[in-house]
């Protein structure tokens, strides 16, 4: 890709989409061209992310005036980009979406699991999976991708190298997820309000979590038998998310075993971090620790 690289955002006024514009203003290589929010047409982007005042005058733009970019992000709620997809698709060579809508494969399996029909079914199979770890060589070539969903990151990259190795049992996976208030969005809502959320620990779906579908999607590439239990529990934490998953080993397995497949996977991954300290309070992963950076700590027991 070339450098200078011009780049629009779809949804820049909410809680993903202004850190990605964040990230962006700082990337060396990146122009912001346009951002869109319905809300905020015609203000500056410091009206919805105070942080970013005096670093950069930028105004929001209605979608309809988008013009020819580069790279086109879209940050949308889960639902609503699949129906503009066809069109703004046109208006960029390469299109990252970070909602849910095209991150299954399969049609049925999506409307199985967010209770809808797929506006754009013919482009599920033209998506590549934004997880650069799994899916280097093919993002390399693709114009399509999707960002894989939050649980389903973390989830997905400390089972891959396990997974991939044969060290686990692919059908007795439990993924016990803490999630914080921001992943839900900032749309306000009886859930969210501070009375509400202050000191919460709430079973937000103790069963038939979405990102289940993803999880087993992704992993099954690598074993047949995959299925995965996700229960997440809401806490209070305003940003990132602590997952703790349970397996089953095939056999006999030694903490150097563990060192050894995930060294092998991620050493050379510069966003990837195996966390495993003999003492402290920092022992294993820690989500306070992660806040505005790109990583993901991975640890083990």
């Amino acid at each position: 890709m070339k450098r200078n690289v011009r780049v629009s955002i779809i949804g820049g006024s909410g809680y993903a989409g202004g850190e990605l514009l964040r990230i962006l203003l700082f990337h060396p290589d990146v122009t912001i061209h346009q951002v869109t929010s319905r809300q905020f047409v015609g203000e500056q982007v410091s009206r919805a992310h105070p942080n970013l005042r005096r670093v950069t005058s930028l105004t929001f733009c209605r979608m309809e005036d988008l013009v020819p970019c580069d790279v086109l992000f879209i940050a949308l709620p889960n639902g609503v980009s699949m129906g503009y997809m066809h069109d703004v698709m046109l208006k960029a060579k390469y299109v990252i979406d970070l909602g849910a809508d095209f991150r299954l494969k399969d049609q049925n399996i999506f409307d199985r699991w967010y209770h809808a029909g797929h506006q754009a079914p013919s482009l599920l199979p033209r998506f590549v999976s934004g997880l650069a770890e799994l899916h280097r060589k093919e993002l390399s070539k693709a114009r399509l991708v999707a960002c894989a969903g939050c649980e389903a990151t973390v989830s997905i990259l400390t089972l891959y190298p396990l997974v991939k190795h044969g060290l686990i049992r692919g059908d007795q996976i439990i993924i016990d997820a803490k999630m914080s208030s921001s992943q839900g969005g900032n749309t306000p809502g009886l859930a969210s309000h501070h009375p509400e959320r202050h000191g919460v620990v709430r079973s937000y779906r103790p069963t038939d979590h979405r990102h289940s579908a993803e999880i087993e999607q992704e992993l099954s590439l690598y074993d047949k038998s995959i299925r995965v239990s996700v229960s997440a529990t809401t806490i209070e934490m305003v940003r990132g998310l602590l997952v703790t998953i349970h397996t089953v080993p095939r056999g006999e397995i030694t903490e150097k075993d563990l060192w050894q497949v995930y060294r092998e996977e991620y050493q050379n991954e510069p966003f990837v971090r195996i966390i495993k300290e003999r003492e402290g309070i920092y022992r294993y992963p820690e989500p306070k620790l992660l806040t505005g950076t790109n990583y993901c700590d991975i640890g083990f027991a």
